[in-house]
């Protein structure tokens, strides 16, 4: 498969200020100690270092720095695939530039002038540097070598599709950055070269700015600012390194040791698709723009097959977090877990405002995603108090054990209005008799006999709903309508489906969550009661009381399933990939077996679209939903083999 992963680093060299040798020295050592990587990105006028203040009036400054940077051009000869950003002062047309150039295999490939040249407070770069605003389309002769000089540059690899643009310093802290228009015109990572001093608050700051432009140009940003080997006369500076994919931060360091180089692996994948995806996000100044090919090497070659990128990714410890919809952190995922019930409490109380209905029909199994819907139908209650909450338990005699019953009763007990129980099973026989299918189950594969009890329990909340001029409220998740796992016109069927974009896995999160915040400690124990339970429909009979259906033993389990289902969705990986990621996230699991559960997956998702086709309305809380109304329409008849074909055929 075509590889799109890079490897960058962000350097802070020690530097002894307007000693270009020596400085150059530092460059050399740390690209040949780093020749793995692809972009190798130096602070703001490096070769110099950035506090020579008056200093940059010299002519044996300036030339002693276009010297150097010729030896540096030199060097990266001997590196193959490694593409070096330097920082340098260049004359052209009797002014001097603040430059970022482009060194790779033994050439200077390019300059970047500064755009923006700050003359305030403790800056006033004005003094000695001009702006690169109107230089665009333009050559700096150096040595009898035309270079590309101009912000109107990027460089860009055309086996790996890196598109790399730079801006400097300056440029990050304006409303319109050069880096924006150059994002828009196809570049997709962002170098800056930088020399930003510390000050309390400005490091939080520059994290904010470097995470938000990465999120709303769908790039790579790598921010690289100068050490404290700079000049202490009057400002302190901090080595503030930054490295950010799509608003996600992955490399963060300050005041580190005074030589020091973070790396980060870059997937250029997930930034093209988030723009292709995302189609407000256009090409629209691509004309503006020279691009310069340059060789950045992908992490193991431009081509690669799951194993050996496995492989890669291992050695490069490249976070791959087992459950993608749940955040690491215990703080983030309380916060996501609350805003997530926020979300679809408030979605069910504008449906209940918009209707004038106040009456919400629900059924309860004791399971986990008819407990979390409950809870949000209490919390809407919260928002609306008149409104008023039906809970039904509809348990089968022989099937439904005392646990599940037990659990469900306690819970509606502690959340609804109103409690009813309705058996199910003389009307479900009495169905089966009708039809000719006979009472009782006929063992594995009876799908008519376990679906009539589906339907049959969403008949009675039908029916009652409308006894109660109610609604009925759906209770089936993201990861059971990816699957397949519900019963067509049963409980895949509701007048609105508050979980409908909540993967199983974080199902269990939030109720978790609930339970330790709702200072309710008879419902904590219910809850957590709940969350403990094997997942199970309890469609078949169970055996001396305990629960004989388990659904991840029919469908695997939910936790390789959710991460199947997020890089399917959220980046549209191909199998290949796939595979690579999830022999990492879950390494205790054999890597045939994770073949065949992703076989299995693609199956069901392929041949389950009918259900998704005709889904009732439901609240969107995550980037990755299947409301055929919103982010996901596919004809239900569509072939999977390719798909198929890919994970076979992988190298493992």
């Amino acid at each position: 498969m075509k590889n799109t992963m890079i490897k960058a680093a962000a350097a802070v060299p020690v530097l002894r200020v307007a000693d270009p040798v020596y400085n150059t020295d530092e460059i050399i050592r740390i690209m040949n100690e780093y020749s793995g990587c692809g972009l190798i990105v130096f602070p703001e006028l490096c070769i110099t270092a950035y506090t020579c203040a008056d200093l940059f009036g010299q002519k044996a400054l300036l030339d002693e720095a276009e010297d150097q940077l010729f030896r540096i051009a030199e060097a990266s000869a001997s590196l193959p695939g490694v593409c070096a950003v330097i920082g340098v002062p260049l004359r052209y047309n009797n002014a001097l530039y603040n430059c970022a150039v482009f060194v790779n295999e033994g050439e200077i490939k390019a300059a970047v002038p500064k755009f923006h040249i700050p003359n305030y407070s403790e800056f006033y770069e004005s003094r000695w540097f001009s702006s690169g605003r109107k230089i665009k389309g333009r050559t700096l002769n150096l040595r009898g070598q035309e270079i590309p000089f101009g912000w109107d540059i990027i460089v860009y690899n055309s086996q790996s599709g890196a598109k790399i643009a730079a801006e400097i310093c300056e440029d990050l802290w304006v409303p319109d950055t050069p880096g924006t228009h150059a994002c828009s015109a196809g570049a997709n990572i962002v170098v800056n070269p930088s020399a930003s001093d510390e000050v309390i608050g400005k490091q939080d700051y520059r994290r904010t700015m470097v995470a938000s432009k990465s999120a709303s140009c769908y790039c790579d940003y790598i921010y690289v600012s100068a050490g404290v080997c700079e000049s202490s006369t009057d400002l302190v500076f901090g080595g503030h390194t930054l490295i950010a994919e799509n608003g996600k931060i992955l490399s963060d360091s300050i005041f580190d040791t005074p030589t020091y180089v973070k790396t980060a692996v870059l997937d250029l994948e997930t930034c093209m698709y988030n723009r292709t995806h995302q189609n407000t996000f256009i090409n629209a100044e691509v004309n503006d723009y020279r691009f310069i090919e340059v060789n950045v090497q992908a992490l193991g070659g431009y081509e690669t097959d799951t194993k050996e990128l496995r492989d890669l990714l291992v050695r490069e410890n490249y976070p791959i977090p087992r459950n993608p919809f749940v955040p690491a952190d215990d703080n983030e995922r309380g916060r996501r877990c609350r805003r997530i019930l926020q979300i679809q409490a408030h979605g069910l109380a504008t449906r209940v405002r918009s209707t004038g209905i106040k009456t919400l029909v629900i059924g309860i199994s004791g399971g986990l995603d008819s407990t979390l819907a409950l809870i949000v139908c209490h919390e809407a209650k919260k928002i609306i108090p008149d409104i008023r909450i039906i809970a039904y338990t509809m348990p089968n005699e022989g099937n439904t054990t005392s646990l599940t019953y037990n659990n469900a009763v306690n819970l509606m007990k502690a959340l609804a209005d109103d409690i009813r129980e309705v058996p199910i099973g003389r009307g479900v026989k009495a169905h089966l008799e009708d039809i000719g299918h006979g009472e009782e189950y006929q063992g594995e594969g009876d799908i008519t006999y376990e679906n009539a009890q589906a339907r049959m329990r969403t008949y009675i909340l039908m029916d009652a709903a409308n006894m109660e001029n109610g609604l009925v409220v759906g209770t089936g998740d993201l990861s059971e309508l990816a699957l397949g796992w519900c019963t067509y016109n049963g409980d895949h069927m509701s007048m609105y489906g508050v979980n409908a974009s909540v993967p199983k896995t974080l199902v269990q999160y939030i109720c978790r969550t609930y339970a330790f915040t709702c200072g309710d400690d008879n419902l904590k124990a219910i809850l957590l009661s709940i969350v403990d339970t094997p997942i199970s429909p309890e469609l078949t009979p169970n055996k001396d009381g305990q629960i004989a259906q388990k659904t991840e033993e029919k469908i695997g389990k939910y936790d390789l399933n959710d991460f199947f289902l997020f890089y399917v969705m959220r980046y549209g990986f191909e199998p290949e990939k796939i595979l690579a990621f999830a022999s990492i996230a879950f390494a205790e699991v054999e890597a045939e077996t994770i073949r065949e559960a992703l076989i299995r997956f693609y199956n069901r998702f392929f041949h389950q679209q009918f259900k998704r086709s005709c889904l009732p309305d439901g609240p969107k809380v995550g980037s990755v939903t299947l409301s055929p109304r919103g982010d996901w329409r596919m004809p239900s008849d569509a072939s999977v083999s390719l798909w198929i074909e890919k994970t076979r055929k992988a190298v493992i």
